[in-house]
């Protein structure tokens, strides 16, 4: 007898772009005009004028998520074209990191500001975030520790920040790094019970290591606003197709591991030193040579570590009618070798001119 799946777990993207001039690449810094001139576009801004961001509305399908990504991404590329910005899907601005922000005016950011100091002058980081969806905390913390292995994987899948300061960094997610800078970084601890992640997080705000729950940068969090899972790990992408894929993939391992715990099946025991560890692995060769097993911890193939991923969320993909967008994915990625290496492929070939012209291909301009 086929097994009965509950209805897929509803989700939603968030979208990180960098505003890059369309001469010289640098971070420009255009975003009021972009927001001014495209109403009715949920856009808004991030941390610094050279930074936009949208988010979908709530999804049940990917096709929902993608017209809400690619409309966004056409009205903010026509707007921005005639100001003379590329609309950039990468997670960090290949030349022009050495230039301090100019940070948006905002009572929060202040604060942030004031705490994390000189860190954030320059923290001209972009992803892609998903939401998904759970029917409890409780399920939430559940669901955080069975994707824990799979995690690294999503990072090396989404790898796409080669570039930093004019250099090739020779690291897929140079955004990765950059992160570590937090007081919270990378794959979070296990957590037996949501009474213990929200005691970590007071303890680390009474502390003064963390100005407030919202600002905990781990890789997957509890969203401190909605009743779902938020997974950080993803760079901005070049396509809102790869955007959306991933958030679908990202869903299938929410959903088997709430059916997982629903069935009382054990859950993978780990560590979370050896999980940031495969997390740095997948920063720095992305898809090109070796990712750590999630189940053995042993150097693999990327690809053989990604088809244990398919094959793992088989079911779920099939159930929720995603199996065809992710597998597309995916051969994109074999076929390129992923995101970072066409970044860097560009980046030889055509210099800060053909990264642009690689950006603007994102959204079809």
């Amino acid at each position: 007898m086929a097994r009965s799946l509950p209805a897929p777990p509803r989700f939603g993207i968030e979208e990180e772009y960098l505003l890059l001039d369309a001469e010289t690449g640098l971070p420009c810094d255009r975003v009021d005009d972009i927001i001014a001139a495209i109403p009715g576009q949920l856009a808004e801004h991030e941390f610094f004028h050279s930074q936009l961001e949208t988010a979908t509305p709530i999804c049940e399908r990917g096709p929902e998520a993608l017209e809400a990504l690619s409309g966004f991404r056409s009205a903010a590329a026509r707007a921005a074209d005639g100001l003379g910005v590329v609309v950039a899907g990468t997670g960090l601005p290949p030349v022009g990191g050495d230039i301090a922000g100019t940070r948006v005016a905002n009572p929060r950011y202040d604060e942030i500001e004031q705490t994390m100091r000189g860190m954030v002058t320059r923290y001209y980081s972009t992803g892609t975030h998903v939401h998904i969806e759970m029917p409890s905390r409780e399920a939430g913390v559940e669901a955080m520790a069975r994707i824990a292995p799979w995690s690294p994987v999503l990072v090396a899948l989404t790898a796409n920040s080669p570039l930093w300061m004019g250099e090739d960094t020779g690291y897929a997610d140079w955004r990765y790094m950059s992160m570590q800078q937090w007081a919270t970084a990378g794959y979070p601890p296990r957590f037996e019970s949501v009474a213990e992640y929200d005691g970590v997080i007071d303890d680390l705000v009474r502390s003064g290591a963390l100005l407030d729950g919202g600002l905990v940068n781990w890789s997957i969090r509890l969203s401190e606003k909605y009743p779902t899972i938020e997974a950080r790990l993803a760079d901005a992408q070049v396509d809102p197709r790869d955007a959306v894929a991933y958030g679908l993939l990202f869903r299938a391992l929410a959903a088997r591991a709430l059916r997982d715990t629903a069935d009382g099946a054990a859950s993978t025991p780990w560590q979370r030193d050896v999980v940031r560890g495969a997390h740095w692995v997948a920063a720095r060769n992305g898809l090109g040579s070796t990712l750590v097993d999630p189940q053995l911890g042993e150097p693999t193939p990327a690809f053989d570590a990604v088809d244990r991923l398919l094959e793992h969320v088989s079911e779920e993909l099939a159930h929720a009618g995603d199996l065809d967008e992710v597998h597309a994915f995916v051969e994109r990625r074999r076929g390129d070798g992923g995101a970072a290496e066409v970044q860097r492929e560009r980046w030889r070939a055509g210099g800060i001119a053909g990264l642009l012209e690689l950006y603007r291909s994102g959204h079809g301009a």
